[in-house]
C-alpha cells in the first residue's frame, strides 16, 4: 500500500524533492556526458574520417597524368611529340544510368562500337568515382556542341590533355614503335598508383623499351565540386613530373635518304658508327604511320596492314633473319687464316665448280667460266665461290662457327629496343641436338658462302662490318645517346659500352682481309667497283647474293623466269672512309637479285648522306 504523505509535512516534502532533484541532476549529467563523449568522438577521435566524408561531398581528388618524355634525333629533330587534345570523360558515380547517358551523347557525338566496348570494359575494372575516358581527340565541332549541352550531363566533362604524335610519320616507325591505349593486361602489370590517370602506354620499340622513364610520375588535383558533381574551382595541385626526354643516335636526314633509296622494295638498312656503336640509320621497308595506332586503329585499317603481303608490320632490320650470302666471306677468310688453312699470297685454281672427292654433286660458282688462279684478295674482290668452297671443305664447320660467333653472329646484340632476333650460326653439335643428324662436309662447303643453315639479321651484319672496320674493336649498338630530366638540366650524354675485342693470332690478317674488301669497290675487277665513281672517300665493302630457292644441278638461274618473291636477296656491307671509319652499313633488298648491282648503290647513297654532310657541317 502506497505511503501517504500528510499534507503540510514540510520535512517529508523536502526529502522527496531533494531525491527527485538528485535523480534529475544525475540523469542530466549522464545525458551531458554522453553528448560530450559523442562530440569528442566527432571532433577528435573520428575527425579525419568525417572530414574526409565532408570533403567528398564538395571536393574531388583527380589524378593528373604526367607529360610523356620527348624523343629527338641526335641533331634535335623532334621524332615523338605531345600535342594538345581534348577527351570526353565520365565519372560513373555521378553520371546516373550509363546506357541512357551514352544514348543521349550519341545524338551529337559519334562513337564507334570499338570505343563503346572499350569504355564498358574499363569502367567495370575501376571504382565508380574515378574518371573514365569515353572518347579521345574530340573534334572542334564536338567540343562546341558539348559545351552548349554540358549542363544536361552531370558527371561528364571535357578534359584538356595531350596525345602522342609522330611528326616524321613512317620514317622512324620500326625504331620508335608507338604508344596505344592501355588494355587490361597493361593495367595489371603496371604500377596502379603511378598509372592511375594514364590511358596510353608504349606498345612497341623504344616507346615500350623506355616506358619506365618516358612515362613520368603521376600528379594530383583537388577540385571543389557542386551538388551536380561539376568542378567549381581547383583548390590545390600536386604537379605531375614529366617523363625523361631521349636523344637518339639516329640522323633524320640519313634515315630519310636510306628509306627513299629502298623506295617501294622490301628490305632493310642499318648504319652504325664503328667508333661508339651509335645507330645512324635503322630502316625496314615497307613501313606504316605509327599515328594510326595512338588512339586506336580501325579494324579495317589494321586488317589492311596485317594482310598486306609485303608485311609492313614486320621489322626486317631487327627481326628479319636472312642467309647472309657472300657478305660473310671476310669473316670466313679470317677463320681460314687463323686456322692456317691458307696463306693470303698463295693462289689456287678456281674453276666453274667444286666437287667433294668421290661425290658427284657440283657446287657451282656464280661465274660460269670460273675465275682462274686467284689469291685471297682477288677471291674477295671477285667474290669467288669456288675459292671459299675449298676453304670451307678444308676447315670444316668448327673454325667457321668459332669465328662467326666471335663477331656476335647467332646471338642478340643487346640493342635498346624490343624483340631482337638471334640469327643462327650452325655447328655439328647444334645439328645433332636439333635434327639428330651428323654434320656433312657439303654443309661446311655451303656455309663458307653464307648459305645453308646460317642466318643473320641486318643489324648483326652492320655490327659485323663495324668490327671488321675497327680491326676487332667493338661497341654495343645503341639508339639512346643522351637523356634529359628537365629542360633546365639539359641532355646528359651516356657512355658507350665497350665490347671485348676480337684478338687474332696475327694482326696482319686484318689487313689481308680488309684489302680484299677495299678491292671489292676500288679494284679493277671488284664486284661493286661502280659505286666508287665520283666518291670523295675510300670505301671497302662486300657484295652478297643469297638464294631463296635451290636450283637443280643441271639448271641455269634465269632471274626473269622466276617469280619475283622467289628471286635471290641482294646484300651489301660497307664501311668508309677506309683509313678512319665513321660509318658501317648493311643493306638487304629482298628478292632484289644482284647485291653489287642493287644493294651496293643504296649503301653508297647512305654513306654520302652521312659523310658528305659531315665533311661540311660536322657529323
Amino acid at each position: 500500500m502506497a505511503r501517504r504523505i500528510a499534507i503540510g509535512d514540510q520535512r517529508l516534502e523536502s526529502e522527496v524533492f531533494n531525491r527527485r532533484a538528485v535523480a534529475a541532476v544525475i540523469l542530466v549529467f549522464i545525458a551531458c556526458s554522453i553528448l560530450l563523449f559523442q562530440l569528442y568522438g566527432l571532433q577528435v577521435t573520428q575527425y579525419a574520417h568525417y572530414q574526409t566524408r565532408s570533403d567528398d561531398n564538395h571536393m574531388q581528388l583527380q589524378s593528373v597524368a604526367p607529360m610523356r618524355g620527348l624523343i629527338l634525333d641526335r641533331d634535335g629533330v623532334l621524332l615523338a611529340d605531345n600535342q594538345p587534345s581534348y577527351r570526353l570523360v565520365v565519372t560513373p558515380s555521378r553520371a546516373g544510368n550509363i546506357d541512357a547517358l551514352l544514348g543521349r551523347l550519341s545524338e551529337f557525338i559519334e562513337f564507334d562500337d570499338r570505343e563503346l566496348r572499350r569504355f564498358n570494359r574499363v569502367i567495370l575494372g575501376r571504382q565508380s568515382f574515378q574518371q573514365t575516358p569515353l572518347k579521345f581527340n574530340l573534334s572542334n565541332q564536338e567540343l562546341a556542341l558539348f559545351a552548349v549541352k554540358q549542363h544536361q550531363f552531370p558527371g561528364v566533362e571535357v578534359l584538356a590533355t595531350s596525345t602522342r604524335y609522330y611528326p616524321q610519320h613512317e620514317y622512324f616507325t620500326h625504331t620508335l614503335g608507338y604508344v596505344g591505349r592501355m588494355n587490361r593486361a597493361d593495367q595489371q602489370r603496371m604500377d596502379a598508383k603511378n598509372y592511375r590517370a594514364t590511358t596510353h602506354i608504349g606498345k612497341l620499340g623504344l616507346e615500350k623499351y623506355y616506358e619506365d622513364i618516358l612515362h613520368g610520375e603521376v600528379g594530383y588535383q583537388h577540385d571543389e565540386i557542386n551538388a551536380q558533381g561539376r568542378r567549381q574551382r581547383v583548390l590545390r595541385t600536386e604537379q605531375a613530373k614529366s617523363g625523361v626526354d631521349l636523344k637518339l643516335s639516329l640522323v633524320t636526314e640519313v634515315q630519310k635518304v636510306a628509306t627513299n633509296a629502298l623506295g617501294s622494295r622490301r628490305g632493310a638498312i642499318v648504319a652504325i658508327d664503328p667508333n661508339n656503336g651509335d645507330v645512324l640509320a635503322f630502316v625496314s621497308m615497307p613501313s606504316f604511320d605509327p599515328n594510326l595506332f595512338v588512339n586506336g586503329i580501325s579494324q579495317k585499317a589494321y586488317s589492311e596492314l596485317r594482310l598486306n603481303s609485303d608485311q609492313p608490320l614486320f621489322n626486317r632490320a631487327l627481326i628479319g633473319q636472312y642467309p647472309p650470302g657472300s657478305t660473310v666471306k671476310p669473316v670466313i677468310a679470317l677463320a681460314a687464316l687463323e686456322s692456317n688453312q691458307i696463306n693470303a699470297e698463295n693462289t689456287i685454281f678456281a674453276g666453274p665448280y667444286f666437287q667433294i672427292p668421290k661425290q658427284s654433286r657440283r657446287y657451282r660458282d656464280w661465274k660460269k667460266g670460273g675465275h682462274g688462279r686467284v689469291d685471297l684478295k682477288l677471291a674477295l674482290a671477285q667474290s669467288c665461290d669456288v675459292y671459299f668452297y675449298k676453304l670451307g671443305f678444308a676447315m670444316g664447320i668448327k673454325p667457321m662457327h668459332d669465328m662467326l660467333t666471335r663477331f656476335n653472329l647467332g646471338d642478340k646484340l643487346g640493342l635498346d629496343t624490343m624483340g631482337e632476333a638471334r640469327g643462327l650460326v650452325p655447328s655439328a653439335a647444334w645439328k645433332k641436338r636439333i635434327h639428330d643428324e651428323a654434320w656433312y662436309p657439303g654443309e661446311s662447303v655451303i656455309t663458307s658462302i653464307g648459305q645453308g643453315y646460317l642466318l643473320a639479321t641486318p643489324l648483326q651484319l652492320a655490327q659485323m662490318t663495324a668490327r671488321l672496320a675497327m680491326n676487332g674493336l667493338g661497341y654495343k649498338p645503341r639508339f639512346v645517346i643522351a637523356q634529359r630530366k628537365t629542360k633546365e638540366d639539359g641532355f646528359v650524354p651516356l657512355e658507350p659500352t665497350v665490347l671485348p675485342s676480337i684478338d687474332l693470332k696475327q694482326q696482319e690478317h686484318w689487313q689481308q682481309v680488309l684489302s680484299g674488301m677495299r678491292a671489292v669497290v676500288n679494284g679493277r675487277t671488284g664486284t661493286a667497283r661502280n659505286i666508287s665513281r665520283g666518291a670523295r672517300y675510300d670505301i671497302a665493302g662486300k657484295s652478297g647474293t643469297a638464294q631463296v630457292i635451290g636450283i637443280a644441278q643441271n639448271a641455269e638461274y634465269e632471274e626473269a623466269d622466276i617469280a619475283q618473291h622467289l628471286r635471290d636477296h641482294a646484300l651489301f656491307i660497307a664501311y668508309a672512309p677506309v683509313d678512319q671509319p665513321k660509318i658501317a652499313v648493311a643493306v638487304i633488298v629482298e628478292n632484289g637479285g644482284s647485291g653489287s648491282r642493287v644493294a651496293a648503290p643504296i649503301a653508297r647513297k647512305v654513306m654520302d648522306a652521312y659523310l658528305l654532310k659531315g665533311m661540311t657541317d660536322g657529323p
